[in-house]
């Protein structure tokens, strides 16, 4: 595990027990305190594949997309996203397990797409109910991080072994999407040996969108987590080598964070960059959509 620490913010991030790393990407948890001055920090957070969140009650607010902030559940599960997620944090700690689309599929019924580009309460959804447990569980804690990490990595144990139905198709298409050499659906469909029509239900069915999006949003995320690990990079030199030009990166970014780079560029980020840079440490890699699923790291 390896900790970033700023002035008010202390993240830390944990791999899971080997026989979960082609689930969940990793463990998180975050303790924000924030000054008389700033009740809260606000930040953006880069599309992602899925994620379970513990918070404190009344300590979040987020809207993905164009949609207005509103109250975070303190169990909030927020599924594949390919729009930025803007949010507000208060002082408290909060706990986070990253899901692979292949953990999704195993450990959720429910199929991602349904899900894509919004968040629900855990604790109201059915899809959900084997993380009600653990949420309880962590609530009843001291605070203490090894103890409730601790709690996760015992529940997470008990959900190991649950098999997902073309299992072998979605790693084989996770691994796919993160060879930056892969740039079409064509590409793709004949990498994993599926036809496009099969692979593209399947694609919505565990991975939220389309094999298109998926491309596309992958290409954004090499050239983010680049400027990420580095802020005082010009962006010329972070473009991924698939575009063709400044203008078709400015394209991508508008669509997939909303605003224009230079806009992005000056920004505060106070969690976001402390994030990518200790999950680069314990992960090798700094944003979660470009975590290999067959990664021993």
């Amino acid at each position: 595990m390896h900790a970033e620490t700023g002035n008010a913010i202390t993240i830390r991030f944990a791999l899971p027990a080997p026989e979960l790393r082609a689930y969940v990407t990793t463990y998180y948890c975050t303790d924000v305190l924030c000054s008389p001055s700033e009740p809260y920090l606000e930040d953006h957070l880069h599309p992602e594949w899925p994620n379970l969140r513990f918070l404190p009650k009344g300590s979040s607010q987020s809207g993905i997309g164009s949609s207005p902030l509103s109250e975070s559940p303190e169990f909030a599960v927020t599924g594949p996203t390919s729009h930025a997620t803007r949010f507000r944090v208060s002082s408290g700690r909060n706990w986070g397990i990253g899901l692979l689309p292949l953990g999704w599929s195993a450990l959720i019924d429910a199929q991602a797409g349904d899900y894509a580009d919004r968040f629900v309460d855990g604790s109201q959804d059915p899809a959900f109910a084997a993380f009600l447990p653990l949420a309880q569980a962590l609530g009843e804690t001291d605070g203490d991080f090894e103890q409730e990490l601790a709690v996760i990595e015992r529940h997470m144990a008990g959900l190991a072994g649950l098999a997902s139905t073309n299992e072998r198709a979605i790693t084989a298409i996770n691994a796919a999407l993160i060879d930056p050499e892969l740039a079409s659906v064509k590409d793709l469909a004949e990498r994993v040996g599926m036809n496009i029509r099969s692979l593209e239900r399947l694609s919505r069915r565990a991975f939220g969108f389309t094999p298109k999006l998926l491309l596309r949003r992958q290409r954004f995320l090499r050239s983010l987590a680049q400027f990420m690990l580095d802020p005082s990079m010009k962006w010329l030199s972070a473009l991924d080598y698939q575009y063709h030009d400044q203008a078709h990166f400015v394209r991508d970014f508008k669509r997939f964070m909303g605003m224009s780079p230079s806009a992005y560029a000056k920004l505060e980020k106070p969690l976001l960059v402390a994030a990518a840079r200790a999950r680069m440490d314990i992960a090798g890699e700094a944003v979660q959509g470009l975590h290999n699923p067959e990664s021993d790291v």
